[in-house]
């Protein structure tokens, strides 16, 4: 042939299969686009045959075709196995295939007298659709320059199927939605619908058989809900395990080309059942019957959750009104009592659920068993002490552990961020839904309303106990028959035998420099938590702040003539709280002797205060000290003449406590111990971790500042008593007190 009439062949045929890829796409389904490229292919070529034949899984059908090509052709369709793969490789022509080549599309052209023929494979990245053959009767001539226009049309030629496929699938989906939206409606009762869904389903997909699984929680299974269309031989029930997938017990989820095939009904991320088809009646599910189950089984999840969202809005409006209602009933109770036992009876008989609620100390305070025992309810405040403190800060619920057969829940109870209770509910977390919550907030709400209201009646108490306690250690009395009534309100019999005592809490300082500002601000919080756990402890013990000091007076009869033992429980005792509250103090009790009317009351707090400050000074080893066992201190007590007093402490430890200011060297701790010691310079030094000869030169300063020997027993006395004076009122020197 000669060069310009291949051209303008070529020229001819290009153009011919770009117009005809431009019109395929316009087609609205995949047999009109079909049919065009058919008729095109044989005006324009002048073939005696076309044939169009597609991949349906495992095999290929002579779908569409012109021409002679009947021979043969009555026992379609043609497994692929047994075509020449290169066919759908790529363009192939008569002359590049071997005469004896085995290939069943191959021999069907050849017993239609076909003899000039050539194939062009359909398809692009995604699909494999098929071949389209053309051939002719005449030996023809071929342009080979052809071959990739003809590659290039037939991936125009898929992509015009895949466009065509796709609208048909649309509008399938559009009259598959207009179908749902005329037969369903939020008042369809469920089984008419699932009727409806599966019968569309089966139909739709042309199946054998439909049905729907919906999952239920109780079991963790899926169950067949009835109706069913058709025969369905899957089982009625789905029993899940450890695995939760659920393509592990549907196989063909979502996976086109078997024999059944499923698609998941999903609401909110959650798999709430699956609808599945199974024994089509003609070949294997398709990706467009998935397309088609997707379609259904959006709508089913949807119509589902429109309906429980129905029923939800429902149930929670009713809900509501019995939430009001009941919040009606526990304002009631913080209005009528001071107490708990009303609004946890009241949120007892609401949840229908056993109750208590705790202090902050974790004692139950009030609680309503609703079937519980008693030993059962000192488990639960046993574990609730061991597992809650300290978490109440995180928020949110505790669920406590080690409690058999018994599932509880503790809430803090939160007033100005500082846990003052807790709320404890024998529930498990699946119970605890929305309402429920709502339901347990409100309650803490009461709850916390109800401790600020015993807050302030306890502190109103307090400050009149403060007015109180003023008015009877003062030391002169002015009006006794005040101090009377004072006693009667706090239901006190101030004319029964007491002993007072005085607290003291003493920061270790350690750590550096002390805040005293910020020490005090902690020391008030310390003793605002102590008094409440105090009056829960005893709550015959009167205590109260005086001067800066924290007094405690508890009637004699509880000593049950053992002063000692009483007196250091309460100090272990108070010892273990202030340990809890995670601070760095250490207590000290100073105890006065036996108060029997009311003048004997500042007397025994003075003494008290002696005590403690004699305890501290000299006996770092001890945390409780009675005045009446102080020996010497007691007689001193009565001293008269305190001016007397400190002229006798300026003239023995004056110089020693002029020369230690602003220096390193502590005098007056060094005559103290050389004291104790009776003199003994080993002893002496081994106490003060000095050497002996440091000691002996200590000691010669200071006979030198004193002015006379520390040898004679006369001038030794007289130190000892300058140091308990000293030590008793913490007198300072008169000159000093000049300076």
């Amino acid at each position: 042939m000669e060069e310009s009439k291949r051209q303008k062949l070529m020229k001819k045929i290009e153009s011919h299969l770009r117009t005809t890829a431009r019109k395929l796409v316009k087609f609205d389904t995949e047999g009109e686009a079909l049919q065009y490229l058919v008729n095109s292919f044989r005006a324009e070529l002048e073939c005696d045959l076309i044939a169009i034949v597609l991949k349906e899984g495992d095999d290929v059908v002579p779908t569409l075709y012109q021409g002679d090509f009947r021979r043969g052709i009555s026992h379609p369709p043609i497994a692929i196995a047994s075509c020449l793969p290169r066919l759908f490789e790529g363009s192939t022509t008569f002359q590049e295939v071997d005469e004896e080549c085995s290939c069943l599309l191959i021999d069907l052209l050849r017993r239609n007298g076909i003899k000039t023929w050539f194939s062009v494979p359909i398809k692009d990245e995604e699909n494999e659709y098929g071949i389209c053959m053309i051939g002719f009767r005449r030996h023809v001539s071929l342009l080979a320059e052809a071959r990739q226009l003809f590659d290039d049309f037939g991936e125009d030629v898929a992509l015009a199927i895949t466009v065509a496929r796709k609208k048909e699938t649309q509008r399938r989906k559009m009259v598959g939605l207009e179908w749902l939206a005329q037969h369903f409606s939020l008042d369809t009762p469920l089984e008419q619908f699932v009727e409806k869904i599966v019968e569309r389903a089966g139909k739709g997909t042309n199946a054998g058989g439909a049905c729907m699984y919906l999952y239920r929680e109780e079991d963790n299974s899926f169950v067949v809900h009835p109706p069913l269309y058709g025969k369905v031989a899957s089982p009625k029930q789905v029993m899940l395990k450890n695995n939760y997938r659920v393509s592990d017990y549907f196989p063909f989820l979502e996976r086109p080309g078997g024999d059944e095939l499923t698609v998941p009904l999903v609401v909110n991320f959650k798999t709430i059942g699956v609808l599945h088809v199974e024994q089509k009646n003609e070949g294997t599910f398709t990706k467009e019957d998935a397309e088609i189950l997707d379609m259904l089984a959006n709508y089913v999840a949807v119509m589902l959750e429109n309906v429980r969202l129905y029923q939800q809005e429902r149930d929670h409006t009713h809900r509501l009104r019995l939430l009001l209602q009941y919040q009606q009933k526990l304002m009631k109770e913080t209005i009528r009592h001071e107490g708990f036992h009303g609004i946890v009876k009241t949120l007892s008989q609401m949840f229908a659920k056993a109750v208590v609620v705790f202090d902050r100390f974790m004692r139950p305070i009030a609680h309503e068993l609703k079937g519980l025992n008693g030993q059962q309810l000192q488990q639960i405040a046993k574990q609730a002490f061991n597992q809650v403190p300290g978490q109440s800060r995180m928020g949110g619920h505790i669920q406590l552990e080690g409690l058999s057969d018994l599932s509880i829940v503790v809430w803090p109870i939160h007033n100005g961020g500082d846990a003052v209770g807790y709320l404890a509910i024998e529930t498990s977390p699946n119970e605890m839904d929305d309402f429920f919550l709502l339901g347990v907030e409100l309650a803490r709400n009461i709850f916390s309303i109800q401790f600020m209201k015993q807050k302030l009646v306890f502190e109103t108490k307090e400050q009149l106990k403060d007015s109180f306690l003023h008015k009877l250690l003062a030391a002169e009395i002015e009006d006794e028959e005040s101090i009377i009534q004072y006693a009667n309100v706090f239901q006190w019999n101030i004319f029964e035998e007491h002993r007072l005592a005085v607290l003291h809490l003493q920061m270790d300082e350690s750590n550096g420099t002390v805040d005293l500002v910020k020490q005090n601000a902690e020391k008030t919080v310390l003793w605002n938590r102590l008094k409440v756990r105090i009056a829960a402890e005893d709550s015959s013990l009167l205590y109260g702040a005086v001067e800066d000091q924290y007094i405690l007076i508890a009637p004699a009869a509880r000593e049950r003539k053992k002063p000692e033992k009483y007196w250091s429980e309460w100090h272990q005792r108070i010892s273990r709280w202030i340990n809890e509250e995670k601070t760095s103090y250490r207590v000290f009790l100073g105890i006065g002797g036996k108060a029997s009317s009311i003048g004997d009351y500042y007397v025994s707090y003075r003494q008290a205060m002696q005590a403690l400050q004699v305890m501290i000074r000299n006996f770092p080893g001890k945390s409780v000290a009675f005045f009446d066992e102080l020996g010497a201190y007691t007689v001193l007590h009565h001293l008269k003449e305190l001016e007397a007093a400190k002229l006798f402490v300026d003239k023995y430890l004056g110089p020693l406590l002029r020369h230690s200011v602003g220096r390193n060297a502590d005098w007056l701790q060094t005559v103290r111990v050389f004291l104790d010691c009776n003199g003994h310079l080993t002893e002496t030094a081994e106490r003060l971790y000095i050497h002996r000869s440091t000691l002996q030169y200590r000691l010669e300063k200071i006979e030198e500042m004193l002015g006379f020997s520390l040898q004679g027993a006369e001038q030794r006395f007289n130190l000892m008593m300058a140091l308990k004076l000293y030590d008793l009122y913490g007198l300072p020197s008169a000159k000093m007190s000049k300076r």
